[in-house]
């Protein structure tokens, strides 16, 4: 009797858990639709509006930047810049219609779709209470604010970014990266470029679209066998919504799919005019275009667990094999990929998912993000407790157009940061970064994210340098100083803080090349999506800090100089 009794309740608290499930997702599917199409309209049409209006609007000057810099710079030969400027109205239409059908398309799914996702996650919350008030409330105000501030970060790329990229061209003098090429390869390079378009575009819009009826029914049988087994996202019952939403909305991932297709399959085919360049061999930049068509083929099919391999031909385009390392090369102030294969179709995994607990021991991008942020603040209010940086600084930077022009706070005070965690985890012994929480970054669960690619394995590399060199105290100060103050040589001098310059002429040189390794890196963080965003408020957060500690109101004067500073 007890065991029939147990059973019973068993059963019934089974069938309350299932009718709360699906309650729960009626409910959120209808709140999150009548979130989105509410708030979509205005948040998609903030997010349309403003990332048109700055591609219209810098749309000629960065044409007319883009011509002086190819034509004033020194690392291209007179043929390629030939080669560069013919095919720039070209490159410029693509830009305007890319960019203007992205942004139309990112901003009517953010609107819509991220509301309506908000509604989904907020079953996720710990106590019953709280889930009904947050599937209202939240995604409304804070999709607008996101719209805005994805506004604001394109803005800061197109106006701030690209500028400084396309200045390090142009003065870039350095005889080794002189790109040359023949003008009996421009006809070449431009009629592959043609071709690669009328080829691969189409070819991967047929590819795509024939395809995508299996892809649909392969996403839905994953999606219903984890549903079945209670496997991945449906896990645990409070994402069983958030999975069920994955569910219903899966044809639309289809529809992506296929218009990201057709967007990387734009930039596969002008790739082959970078093949005709690389190997000065009009036969194989139409061999890369054919064997695109193939690569892609085969990739479409193991994803989608097909038969192995192509029917479609594949020719070989190099000389040499490219490997498929991923690991990335320090030189100088850049960093170069060791393969430099085109980019291929971006899809949706259709790979078992993982549940919500086996991703929690995977560091997340964010965490690397705001501990690089945190730790600049922590090292820039100990600068400015040591009367090192100064409140002119801050507004050097905050006045300037770019890391270049107010290179102490906008290149310097990164980088010194940046020594500092290397410094930390050298002495914990750690196998990889160690952020300011006590987490380790190391090649196992470090965020799978391209940007992070560029910046990793350098620092892992600067790492191992520093460590192999054993620096001593003194040596490690003057790295420091010269980190933080190498453009300014009478800063640098007048900090006293104890180094010692090494005497040895091969010692000094490695102190030197490290410093400018990562003030490399500290500017080519300066131009990634965001940063600028986030670093401004950490400046200005580390000047309102200076001047409460001077007791200096900044209520009017300090507040209003900054106002005026962000309208220049």
């Amino acid at each position: 009797m007890q065991n029939t009794s147990m059973s019973n309740n068993n059963n019934v608290g089974g069938l309350l858990k299932i009718i709360y499930v699906v309650f729960a997702f009626c409910a959120a599917l209808f709140l999150g639709a009548l979130k989105g199409l509410l708030v979509g309209p205005i948040a998609g049409l903030i997010l349309i509006v403003g990332n048109v209006a700055v591609i219209l609007g810098l749309f000629p000057v960065h044409v007319a930047w883009t011509f002086y810099t190819i034509v004033n710079t020194n690392r291209f030969d007179v043929p390629l810049k030939v080669a560069i400027l013919l095919g720039l109205p070209a490159l410029a239409a693509i830009w305007l219609a890319l960019s203007i059908a992205g942004s139309v398309i990112v901003g009517v799914g953010y609107g819509f779709f991220t509301p309506w996702v908000s509604a989904f996650e907020a079953f996720r919350q710990e106590t019953e209470s709280n889930k009904f008030l947050h599937c209202i409330v939240d995604g409304t105000w804070d999709t607008i604010k996101g719209s805005c501030t994805v506004v604001r970060d394109f803005a800061d790329i197109c106006i701030h970014s690209y500028p400084v990229y396309l200045k390090e061209v142009r003065e870039s003098t350095s005889s080794d990266e002189l790109q040359t090429l023949r003008f009996i390869h421009v006809p070449a390079i431009i009629v592959v470029g043609l071709m690669g378009l009328i080829i691969d575009v189409p070819s991967y819009t047929a590819i795509a679209i024939i395809k995508s009826p299996l892809m649909l029914l392969k996403g839905w049988q994953r999606l219903t066998h984890d549903l079945i087994s209670r496997q991945g996202p449906f896990l645990e019952t409070a994402c069983i919504p958030v999975a069920g939403l994955t569910i219903l909305l899966w044809p639309l991932f289809v529809i992506g799919s296929i218009v990201l297709a057709i967007f990387s399959s734009v930039f596969v085919g002008l790739y082959g005019s970078i093949v005709v360049y690389q190997e000065r061999s009009f036969r194989r930049g139409l061999a890369y275009v054919v064997a695109m068509v193939a690569e892609f083929d085969e990739y479409t099919n193991d994803w989608l667990y097909l038969r192995e391999g192509t029917i479609l031909p594949k020719p070989r385009y190099r000389k040499k094999q490219a490997t498929n390392s991923s690991e990335l090369t320090v030189r100088g102030d850049r960093f170069n990929s060791a393969s430099m294969e085109p980019p291929t179709m971006l899809m949706p995994s259709l790979g078992p998912s993982r549940s919500v607990r086996e991703t929690i021991h995977e560091v997340k991008m964010v965490q690397v993000w705001g501990n690089m942020m945190r730790t600049c603040e922590i090292k820039g209010r100990e600068l400015l407790d040591a009367n090192v940086l100064t409140r002119t600084d801050l507004y050097e930077w905050l006045k300037a157009k770019n890391s270049h022009e107010a290179p102490i706070v906008g290149v310097g005070l990164p980088s010194y940061s940046a020594l500092d965690t290397l410094l930390r985890s050298i002495k914990a012994g750690a196998d990889g970064i160690l952020l300011l929480d006590e987490v380790i970054v190391n090649q196992e669960n470090r965020p799978h994210d391209r940007l992070l690619d560029w910046f990793f394995n350098p620092l892992m590399v600067l790492k191992e340098q520093i460590k192999t060199l054993k620096l001593g105290d003194g040596e490690m100060q003057y790295l420091e100083r010269v980190l933080l103050f190498g453009s300014h040589p009478q800063r640098m001098e007048a900090w006293e803080n104890g180094c010692v310059i090494p005497q040895d002429p091969l010692r000094a040189a490695q102190i030197q090349g490290i410093s400018r390794r990562m003030a490399g890196m500290a500017r080519s963080m300066s131009k990634l999506p965001t940063y600028r965003r986030k670093y401004r408020q950490l400046v200005k957060d580390l000047l309102a800090y200076q001047s409460e500690k001077e007791g200096v109101s900044i209520k009017y004067e300090s507040v209003r100089s900054i106002a005026s500073v962000e309208l220049v």
